[in-house]
């Protein structure tokens, strides 16, 4: 398996099957071999319904469904696709279709050229986020960024792809 691509899902109900179809076009000439991996982090609209639906109309294809019982929070959600992925790399992309899965494979290309690097991460330019959201996120960053000795970008996300030994190093500290 060359590529697993982790998608952790909170009321995506109408977002899931366009971003599988999104992955499906962005993959089919690029991607030797791929799995998604749709994590349903206690949904309360008809996001696990609507998974339901496209990983059983999908049984040809390489598509896991994790179903939490209840909102565990995003980092659990991705745990658990990390724990499910077996591909040589794994991308994690939100669901909501901000970010795009031709990304993802610019970002794997980036790791076959570069065997020096672990992982690539992705940020965009320009978010869909409020005003009162986006003055919140920008003063978090800049008071953050004058305490930390690490400096945090802003609008940066959980949209990266990572080498399996990555992966493995995540998923050993289960903490």
């Amino acid at each position: 398996m060359k590529l697993s691509v982790v998608i952790p899902c909170y009321n995506e109900e109408q977002n899931v099957a366009p971003l599988q179809q999104a992955c499906i076009d962005a993959f089919a000439d690029t991607v030797d071999s791929y799995e998604l991996i749709f994590v349903n982090d206690g949904s309360r609209d008809k996001t696990g319904e609507k998974l339901k639906k496209i990983f059983e109309e999908n049984k040809d294809t390489k598509i896991k469904m994790i179903n939490f019982s209840r909102n565990f929070g995003k980092e659990s959600a991705m745990f658990a696709g990390l724990e499910a992925s077996s591909g040589e790399y794994t991308t994690i992309i939100d669901a909501d279709m901000q970010q795009r899965p031709e990304v993802a494979v610019q970002m794997g290309k980036i790791l076959d050229d570069h065997p020096e690097y672990d992982m690539v991460a992705a940020f965009q330019e320009k978010r869909k986020d409020g005003a009162l959201l986006s003055k919140v996120k920008t003063s978090f960053y800049s008071v953050i960024n004058k305490v930390s000795e690490v400096n945090l970008i802003e609008d940066a996300s959980d949209f990266r792809t990572m080498r399996r030994n990555v992966v493995e190093t995540i998923i050993s500290l289960t903490e």
